[in-house]
């Protein structure tokens, strides 16, 4: 009956050395309150320099989803009274953003993708962090003006799901980029949800609430599927325009439920004006052309290892949604792993075996014992069986894959005498069995396999097994 609305608000901190507006160190897990200079703290008569860096990273994002860069932005005065905002207001770009008019594609599982319109992406300053504990509230300012890129998407997405992908592209996008570490957990990448709902087939936009800083892609998608249904409640039972007003909410992860936080203010509230400490930002030329040097992006990877590896796209996409792992994939390939193995051992073997968050760079197993791996069961050194058992003994110790294989006795029997004078024992030991796969009961090969591999103790190549027993049990 509904159908939901949304538009999103992310900001991502740019990974420069030092701020946006002075030349402070960026850091995290800091002691409170040392990486701050009169600047940063807003102290009479202290200017502002803008990090021609922080610039450059945003001519980057702006290539990378095909928007329009603008050769002159401006930076205004966003005022509002915050403890941890120093000055009484940010400096954030308003009338004239740095990037505007972009887009990206997100991609289903069924093969699909949809465009999703990025308005624009602009340039500011991050505030300062409130700490409270117990009765008393303290505020850290080592945070204060570390720069931010705030891209705003448009109001396409229809679901969670569309949520969630587009904000894995753009985390992606943004990793591939090298602006910024992303990291969700330090607040490095973080989300304001802006949603809607609307009667299915009406083309009104009603009033939108904001869900605010969420920095994890399990609650984002928590949060928005509660706020659809209680705003559908809300018009359901004819209280829409009671419960359902424009404000700011914030998601309780304990709860499950998005609670008020305050009213939200519209863009006339903050009196924007231009910054007239700073001058308009002019980009050169160079600069312009310098910002078109981007990297493989995660949709060009994926076409290119389609296309030069014959490996499925949904493989594909999944390899090439972080950018450590495709790095890590094609150091595999470089080891002379097959791609096809190489996709199960790495996306479904060894991501299995990583918990608690671990990404494919901080696992025990690196690219070339995962290759090595890969490459003994391809050259029939050992089973599929026995390489699990491999890999889960390199994720407990440190060594080498062919030491694990013969420490373990997990070398796989491929002699043909050997299993030839194995198999004879075991069809004679089952002469009436042998019978009645000769008079057409040929699932009873599966039986004789499992009994060459039990006496082998696993280790009999399992392939020429198979080989050996058709040919004597049809001579």
């Amino acid at each position: 009956m509904f159908e939901m609305v949304i538009g999103l608000e992310v900001h991502i901190q740019l990974n420069t050395k030092t701020k946006i507006f002075c030349a402070c160190p960026t850091s995290f897990g800091e002691a409170p309150n040392t990486n701050v200079c009169p600047v940063c703290l807003a102290l009479p008569g202290a200017l502002p320099v803008l990090n021609k860096e922080a610039v450059r990273k945003a001519i980057s994002f702006g290539h990378a989803v095909n928007a329009t860069v603008h050769k002159k932005s401006i930076f205004n005065r966003k005022n509002y009274f915050y403890p941890d905002l120093p000055k009484g207001y940010q400096i954030s770009q308003f009338e004239i953003p740095i990037v505007e008019d972009g887009e990206l594609y997100i991609d289903f599982k069924d093969g699909s993708s949809k465009r999703i319109g990025i308005t624009r992406a602009h340039l500011e300053e991050d505030a300062g962090k409130n700490m409270h504990h117990g009765n008393e509230s303290h505020v850290d300012l080592n945070r204060a003006g570390t720069p931010l890129l705030e891209i705003v998407s448009e109001p396409d997405i229809r679901s969670a799901e569309e949520a969630i992908l587009y904000l894995k592209k753009l985390h992606a996008i943004v990793r591939y980029l090298d602006i910024s570490d992303a990291n969700m957990q330090e607040g490095s990448f973080r989300c304001d949800v802006n949603i809607s709902i609307r009667p299915k087939g009406d083309e009104k936009l009603y009033t939108r609430v904001e869900i605010k800083n969420m920095n994890s892609f399990r609650f984002i998608q928590k949060a928005i599927e509660y706020e659809f249904e209680r705003q559908c409640d809300a018009w359901e039972d004819g209280l829409y325009e009671d419960e359902v007003y424009q404000e700011t909410r914030l998601f309780d992860t304990a709860t499950g439920e998005t609670r008020s936080m305050r009213g939200k203010e519209d863009s006339a509230e903050y009196r924007y004006f231009p910054d007239p400490d700073l001058l308009p930002v002019i980009l050169t030329d160079e600069m312009l052309e310098e910002g078109k040097k981007i990297p493989e992006l995660p949709d060009e990877k994926k076409n290119r290892l389609i296309e030069a590896y014959g490996i499925k796209a949904y493989d594909a996409a999944v390899i090439t949604s972080s950018v450590d792992t495709a790095h890590y994939f094609e150091a595999m390939i470089t080891e002379g792993a097959g791609a096809k193995n190489a996709v199960t051992w790495l996306t479904v073997e060894l991501q299995g075996r990583l918990k608690g968050g671990m990404t494919v760079n901080e696992s025990p197993v690196d690219a070339v014992k995962l290759a090595t791996i890969v490459k003994r069961i391809e050259d029939g050194t050992i089973s599929g069986k026995a390489a699990k058992e491999v890999l889960d003994y390199l994720m407990e110790n440190e060594d080498e894959v062919d030491a694990v294989i013969e420490k373990l006795g997990l070398k796989q029997v491929s002699d043909e005498g050997a299993l030839g004078a194995m198999i004879d024992e075991i069809l004679a030991a089952n002469a009436e069995k042998v019978a009645e796969y000769q008079a057409g009961k040929e699932k009873l090969l599966g039986f004789f396999v499992g009994q060459v591999m039990k006496a082998s103790k696993g280790t009999a190549n399992p392939g020429l097994v198979n080989k050996l027993l058709k040919e004597k049990l049809t001579s």
